[in-house]
């Protein structure tokens, strides 16, 4: 008979899910994670999980294994982050974020699945002044921003339909490192700002570009509310033992609870180094103007203090990271 408590981690191989990964060794559970590896990394595979190399779209790979290790909890992370790609390729986009969510949720029928947390996004809210709550109505400006809707629309109408309880958690803007100098984010895509920034501090002149300087907001630049990844990740293993605490569902802002704006950001850095040029782009379509959390609520749920609340600590998590990437790269 099988001891262990599995948890399948999807999307595990990848930047958030390899923090969150690291995070699980520290507990009971054992972790399952299934990655294509299509966005993940062989070298942020945790050692200690089980790893499958398959696709959430296979719903009897999926059913096979939650049957199989008789797992009780799952953590949703697989999907394409990209908000730029999602507008020019919507198909790829509804295939695997919504598609990939559907199969995954129909594959736990029959099986002994209890809990799922699945990872939602901010950016449903679409454009707001001030600080947003769980209570305001969606209203997603992009498809990427749609596809987290559906996606939790179909958590919540499965988890009724198989008595499972849910956590969505919606993520505001992931940055940092882990201070095991183990993992970080590798994928340069997504375009997103600490990462770009820790790339260009490896530059003698380093040029930092800033997407639209004609937003709704104080310095004409996006505003946003930035998490490091390591905090999020403690966020997902705080919210499996609610869960099992508590046997409810829920839904909760994961941010800090203030904004920056990108122009602040790189202003930051450029106190680090004087030579930084900031280069001014045209806007991405998908972006939104303004967006941080309202954290009562989660403030009520949780009763734990942060541990890399600071941009500086944010900043400087990156940048040592990416310096440790590059050292590797060289060798």
């Amino acid at each position: 008979m099988n001891k262990n408590k599995y948890i399948l981690l999807t999307g595990g191989a990848g930047y958030i899910g390899s923090h969150i990964a690291a995070g699980l060794e520290k507990t009971k559970f054992k972790t399952i994670i299934v990655d294509n590896l299509t966005t993940g990394y062989e070298e942020l595979i945790n050692k200690k999980s089980l790893f499958i190399k398959g696709d959430i779209k296979n719903i009897k790979l999926i059913n096979k294994i939650l049957k199989k290790y008789k797992v009780e909890h799952i953590i949703h992370l697989a999907a394409h982050l990209n908000v730029n790609e999602a507008e020019s390729n919507k198909k790829k986009y509804y295939m695997n974020n919504i598609m990939g969510t559907l199969n995954l949720m129909k594959a736990c029928k029959s099986t002994f699945v209890k809990n799922v947390i699945f990872s939602s996004s901010c950016s449903i809210y679409g454009s707001v002044n001030g600080p947003v709550s769980e209570t305001k109505k969606p209203k997603p400006k992009g498809y990427y921003a749609f596809t987290k809707l559906k996606g939790e629309q179909i958590i919540r109408k499965y988890s009724k339909r198989y008595n499972l309880k849910y956590a969505i958690l919606r993520y505001f803007n992931v940055a940092g490192a882990s201070d095991s100098k183990k993992i970080g984010e590798i994928d340069k895509s997504h375009d997103h700002l600490f990462k770009n920034i820790a790339i260009a501090s490896l530059k003698k002149n380093p040029i930092i570009k800033i997407y639209g300087k004609d937003y709704k907001t104080m310095d004409g630049t996006c505003v946003r509310d930035y998490i490091h990844v390591s905090d999020l990740a403690n966020i997902h293993i705080k919210s499996i033992n609610l869960l099992i605490k508590k046997n409810k569902s829920f839904l909760l802002n994961c941010g800090y609870g203030k904004g920056y704006s990108v122009l602040e950001i790189a202003n930051i850095f450029k106190i680090i180094n004087k030579k930084t040029i900031i280069k001014f782009e045209n806007r991405r379509e998908g972006d939104i103007d303004k967006v941080y959390a309202d954290t009562k609520k989660f403030n009520k749920l949780f009763k734990f203090k942060f541990k890399f609340n600071s941009i500086s600590k944010i900043l400087n998590s990156a940048i040592k990271w990416e310096k440790l990437l590059r050292s590797r790269w060289s060798n």
